[in-house]
């Protein structure tokens, strides 16, 4: 399994001007990302699609940051309300915008993930 699923086009089109501290292709999604500020002087707003396969200090770092810098923050997350980082989100007062169907994600073949994915909206 790899977390190199990229943002298809026509929904990172939604989030094109956002600051994305979890850029596909960067080594290991910059886990310096997770360390350092997520402050941006002119943007207040972030779009994140973090690595499926540990998607809990992503979703840390973003209720954090939303609470300090009272940001939107975006995420695209899989659709799992049995996780412990989904009711984190939940408590936190996020949205959830379900994604209808299947994904299929940049980079990927022709066929839908396996799974469904979620927006989980921090405003």
């Amino acid at each position: 399994m790899t977390d190199n699923w990229g943002t298809p086009d026509w929904l990172m089109a939604l989030f094109m001007d956002w600051h994305d501290p979890c850029q596909l292709g960067q080594i290991h999604f910059a886990p310096d990302n997770l360390e350092g500020s997520w402050e941006i002087g002119f943007m207040n707003r972030i779009y994140i699609n973090p690595p499926y396969s540990n998607p809990k200090p992503w979703v840390e770092k973003a209720i954090r940051t939303h609470k300090k810098l009272n940001t939107t923050i975006v995420m695209l997350l899989k659709h799992d309300s049995s996780t412990q980082w989904y009711k984190m989100l939940k408590e936190a007062g996020a949205r959830f915008l379900m994604i209808e169907g299947r994904l299929t994600y940049k980079g990927k073949d022709s066929k839908p993930c396996a799974f469904p994915s979620v927006l989980a909206v921090l405003s």
